[in-house]
């Protein structure tokens, strides 16, 4: 199910890889819709994050909402599943392959955190800002570094003094 009054949706879920990747296209576009292009990479990696660790540890179930809320110049994306154990920030070996989660998504997000949701579950929640001015810059594409410089050498012909190949004189655009 799937609500989108003008500045928030809800999407209720099973927290499946399949899934997973539903959720991430729905986010995309719904930041398309509101013209908040330049926080999709952040906020469907965070929001990746966050319901891979609902797929690995909720129990009883894997069943969780997301909702996506932008607020003024706020862009709130929480996840709500029905287990109540909180999940900490861990120090990790760096050889380990997991466990590192919700420190991306600490690095990602402006705040992150979690709260307790009634009896039996926890909400875990990341902003991003949403400034207008930083939105509508567009985003300059990456900076191609060539491994070796290219050198280009063009050969000139010798001009006669007082004259350049190729370009008329100058003249005044005033008449007179």
């Amino acid at each position: 199910m799937i609500s989108h009054p003008s500045r928030h949706c809800t999407v209720e879920l099973q927290a499946l890889p399949s899934r997973i990747g539903q959720v991430r296209r729905i986010l995309s576009a719904q930041l398309r819709y509101w013209h908040m292009d330049a926080l999709i990479d952040r906020a469907a990696l965070g929001l990746t994050e966050l319901l891979s660790n609902v797929h690995r540890h909720a129990q009883p179930d894997k069943v969780c909402t997301v909702e996506i809320e932008l607020l003024l110049d706020r862009l709130t994306v929480s996840v709500r599943d029905h287990d109540p154990r909180l999940p900490e920030v861990r120090d990790v070996e760096s050889s380990a392959t997991s466990g590192r989660g919700l420190a991306m998504v600490a690095a990602v997000s402006e705040s992150w955190g979690v709260r307790p949701d009634g009896e039996s579950g926890k909400v875990v929640w990341f902003t991003l800002p949403a400034a207008p001015a930083a939105l509508t810059a567009p985003a300059r594409p990456p900076r191609r570094v060539a491994e070796k410089p290219v050198r280009r050498f063009v050969e000139v012909e010798p001009v006669a003094e007082g004259h350049r190949a190729g370009v008329a004189p100058a003249r005044s655009a005033v008449g007179g």
